[in-house]
């Protein structure tokens, strides 16, 4: 029989996808290469290499240059209110949530942080309550990774009266708790946070580079507001992760 009829490129990628999932090839590994995977799995490389297509459609790996293919799957993220809570941010030495939500996958955290002065977007500026057309404003912005592979970026605005000479302008984590266990070291705790979710769109180019992911991949954005006992917005938090990363679970009382 037709090695054509016995393997089609699907069935393929349900065996690699069902072998991810359950381990074989560990997130963050290189699946190996395509003529070892035909030879594996009985096929012919043209069936693999559109198995791999459809498995990085999919953000199950990624081709990486000069590497190989790279196992990109991870389960997706639960985000609730629960992950703001100070003891899961600060869970066995955590700096913040998501630290703690990488390590409780068995992966390693990694950040790449970069800090400055600067003018927020007038929405931003809004929310902080701060004028708009000055640079007023100190801007984390964080590149987000689970074992090398990137999953979230973000930019966490803060007032310069607040942040200025602070923990906050390291371009590192910050303490342990991140920066909400920073604010509320400064004197800034925070007591209550509102967050909007936009519906899934596509990427722009800047954020496809920097989440290493497709133009054709879907990612969400998350506007986090925290405000103090007062009312005061402290904190404004942009996030943008692929869609297939992240699952949102709240719950509320109902009247």
């Amino acid at each position: 029989m037709p090695t054509s009829e016995r393997h089609g490129f699907r069935d393929i990628a349900a065996k690699i996808r069902e072998e991810i999932i359950d381990g074989r090839y560990p997130t963050g590994s290189v699946l190996p290469a395509e003529p070892e995977l035909a030879d594996r799995y009985g096929a012919s490389r043209s069936l693999v290499n559109r198995a791999m297509q459809v498995l990085a459609a999919e953000g199950m790996v990624r081709p990486q240059q000069g590497r190989g293919t790279m196992v990109t799957w991870l389960p997706p993220m639960l985000h609730s209110p629960a992950r703001y809570d100070r003891a899961k941010r600060e869970n066995n030495g955590a700096r913040g949530a998501f630290d703690a939500e990488v390590r409780a996958l068995g992966l390693e955290p990694k950040h790449e942080i970069t800090t400055e002065h600067a003018e927020p977007p007038a929405e931003v500026a809004e929310l902080l309550g701060v004028p708009t057309g000055e640079a007023n404003c100190l801007v984390r912005r964080r590149r987000l990774l689970a074992s090398d592979i990137p999953v979230r970026i973000n930019e966490s605005w803060f007032p310069l009266d607040i942040a200025e000479g602070t923990v906050l302008e390291e371009d590192g984590p910050v303490i342990v708790g991140g920066v909400k266990s920073a604010l509320a070291e400064l004197g800034y705790p925070q007591v209550s946070a509102r967050e909007r979710i936009t519906p899934s769109r596509l990427p722009t180019d800047a954020e496809a580079r920097a989440l290493e992911i497709s133009p054709e991949r879907t990612v969400i954005q998350i506007t986090h507001v925290g405000m103090t006992a007062e009312g005061r917005a402290v904190e404004v938090t942009v996030t943008v992760a692929p869609a297939h990363y992240l699952t949102a679970q709240y719950e509320f009382p109902l009247a």
